[in-house]
């Protein structure tokens, strides 16, 4: 299997070549067995209550209770997005902008294996995001 650094070193004419689908194929699996452990975790952590009678460490523990929901809740939204990539691996569709049909890029597919879209229309929808949020 290719390392990183060869996938970064591949020219453009090899882009989503088998090697290269092969190693992101192994990268999202990675991702969903460490992203399905720390879920694991967490829920183990959150059932498992502890009696504190200091109200600075019941404070300091609820605290780090939402933080961790807050992890967990993020955690559960990204396993869906692993499932579809790796769908979008064996359909041939990976690494490539929904929208538009470019190439979404190795560099940013090895920071987020589940981009779905290239930087540029990231981007757009993005401010139309802000635009109407405001």
């Amino acid at each position: 299997m290719l390392s990183e650094d060869q996938i970064k070193a591949a020219p453009d004419s090899d882009y989503m070549n088998e090697a290269q689908l092969e190693f992101f194929k192994q990268l999202l699996l990675d991702l969903y067995g460490s992203t399905s452990a720390r879920i694991e975790q967490a829920k183990q952590q959150m059932a498992t209550p502890i009696d504190l009678n200091d109200e600075n460490d019941r404070a300091s523990m609820e605290e780090q209770n939402s933080i961790s929901l807050r992890i967990f809740e993020r955690d559960q939204r990204l396993l869906p997005k692993i499932q579809q990539s790796l769908k979008r691996i064996r359909e041939g569709e990976y690494g490539y902008c929904l929208e538009s049909g470019d190439p979404i890029g190795i560099p940013r597919l090895l920071l987020r294996p589940t981009a779905e879209y290239c930087a540029e229309v990231k981007a757009i929808q993005e401010t139309k995001e802000k635009f109407y949020r405001d």
